[in-house]
């Protein structure tokens, strides 16, 4: 998968924004105003995911593209290398992952801000 096919399944999901807040070669993607992915433009094409804990570690032993979040918490994120040998499709199940393990962690009305749903 390359960054482009990365930054679309991610700019697809609802709620999203993007932007460039660190520098000009880390894409910052957020759902509520919170990070669910970093894409590294740099040299080695990257995506940092946030991940359930127990799947994190079980992740990076099984698959070599798949190492402990760079500059994140390393129990909460892990670094995909894009242009590895990670098939498209587990990529992008761990984007949809990232996104629903932060956004069921935005207050309630936050979520529904994002679903489009009225207020309480």
């Amino acid at each position: 998968m390359n960054v482009e096919e990365a930054r679309q399944i991610c700019i697809a999901k609802k709620g999203v924004t993007e932007g460039f807040p660190f520098d000009e070669t880390t894409l910052v993607i957020k759902v509520g105003g919170k990070i669910f992915a970093l894409i590294n433009l740099d040299n080695i094409p990257s995506i940092n995911l946030k991940c359930d804990p127990e799947r994190a570690i079980e992740l990076r032993e099984r698959y070599h593209d798949i190492t402990p979040g760079y500059h994140m918490n390393k129990k909460h994120w892990n670094t995909l290398m894009l242009e590895g040998d990670l098939q498209d499709q587990l990529i992008a199940d761990l984007i949809r992952h990232s996104y629903d393990l932060v956004l069921a962690s935005l207050p309630g009305k936050v979520q529904q801000e994002v679903h489009g749903l009225p207020g309480k």
